[in-house]
């Protein structure tokens, strides 16, 4: 059976040094609308801890860490273990790696409540991380708007992220571009973002 709703080929965002392939919604509404409800009460939610300037700040958003067995991560100052698979991440895992042709052994939940919560500019680029490895990251929930920030020349690339939408990026943009979740007042509906990753082992 098909798990995705259309069989659009996706379109990278960017002009250049890396890749930004925005896949569009990949699920029909009803069945976005279920994986939604279903992340919010499976996921085991925790605020997320990180240190900015020597200073352990709770965020806002609340985040969960699964995958594979053992596997750590560790960015901003702070570990975490990967918790077991559920079916539902499992699910979503098998379908993301069957449209992309990428192989993942975890994933980053973030869970953001309402527009005032968000993310700044930065990279994903960890020492765990599988260098110039491909970051699939599904969302649900309220469409937000997701930028790139081109490093040497301060270009801006912009779209709004839509309800089941996937976008995956891969290649060198890690070292080239920066990323973030602007915060919008304007939206009160809780958006919630998967983020699958390759851990590489023995760094």
């Amino acid at each position: 059976m098909n798990l995705f709703s259309n069989h659009y080929e996706p379109q990278n965002l960017l002009p250049g040094d890396g890749i930004a392939d925005y896949y569009g919604p990949m699920f029909p509404d009803a069945e976005a609308d279920q994986y939604l409800e279903l992340l919010k009460s499976k996921i085991d939610w925790k605020h997320d801890e990180i240190f900015i300037m020597g200073r352990l700040i709770t965020t806002l958003r609340e985040v969960a860490w699964y995958g594979d067995k053992g596997i750590e991560y560790t960015y901003s100052g702070t570990t975490k273990i990967a918790l077991p698979w559920t079916k539902e991440l499992l699910k979503l895992k098998t379908a993301v790696e069957a449209k992309t042709g990428e192989q993942f052994n975890s994933c980053l939940l973030n869970y953001y409540h309402n527009g005032e919560e968000g993310m700044g500019w930065h990279t994903d680029a960890e020492k765990e991380l599988k260098k110039n490895g491909a970051i699939a990251s599904l969302s649900f929930g309220a469409e937000r708007k997701f930028s790139f920030k081109h490093k040497i020349t301060k270009e801006v690339v912009s779209i709004v992220l839509e309800h089941g939408s996937l976008l995956v990026m891969n290649g060198t943009i890690q070292t080239y571009w920066l990323h973030c979740l602007p915060k919008s007042k304007k939206i009160t509906l809780p958006r919630i973002n998967l983020t699958f990753r390759t851990i590489v082992f023995n760094m």
